[in-house]
């Protein structure tokens, strides 16, 4: 007589999204079949066997539902800073500045215009979902410091010039545990 032994993955409590719970139940079942293919086997040859389902719609439905309450955030792309300018003819300088962080290992982009408006810019940053962003001024840059803008937050810090690149990785360093804990 063949056996079955068949297990499920089941999670140990509801998932809370927002205010509702979500009931789940299973998301992954499986187990070992041993000799259940040697039933269908004219020869009646004892054959071990694994399986494994998996629920990939539950899955989704839970993130649709974490998405649909703002529990969770996905990002569409993984550019960490985003250099601005708040006035015109810092093209050159947007550049070098890009340069050097992309040297440093940290994905950055800026925009191509000339002379991009401020505003489009920061919301370039909100609807990509670019979590800082170095703001190029006139006076900051005769007094060698440059702006960190926290986008979410709207926080703009000044930090001296010579340490961008250790300034960045502390705060992309917070953000990212802030994101793995999920309070982002």
């Amino acid at each position: 007589m063949p056996t079955t032994t068949r297990q499920a993955l089941l999670l140990d409590e509801p998932i809370k999204v927002g205010n509702e719970e979500l009931a789940v139940g299973s998301i992954a079942g499986g187990g070992r079949y041993d000799n259940l293919v040697g039933m269908f086997d004219s020869k009646n040859k004892q054959v071990p066997c694994v399986g494994v389902s998996i629920g990939v719609e539950r899955i989704f439905s839970i993130l649709e539902a974490k998405l649909a309450s703002g529990d969770i955030n996905v990002r569409t792309n993984d550019i960490e800073v985003y250099v601005a300018s708040a006035q015109k003819n810092f093209l050159e300088e947007r550049m070098k500045i890009c340069a050097e962080l992309w040297n440093a290992g940290i994905k950055t982009e800026q925009s191509y215009k000339k002379n991009p408006k401020m505003l489009n810019q920061l919301q370039h940053c909100e609807e990509n979902g670019i979590p800082l962003a170095v703001v190029l001024g006139e006076s900051e840059l005769k007094r060698g410091v440059v702006k960190i803008r926290n986008i979410t937050t709207r926080e703009e810090q000044e930090v001296p010039r010579d340490n961008l690149v250790e300034e960045l990785r502390t705060r992309l360093d917070a953000l990212n545990v802030k994101e793995i804990n999920g309070t982002a």
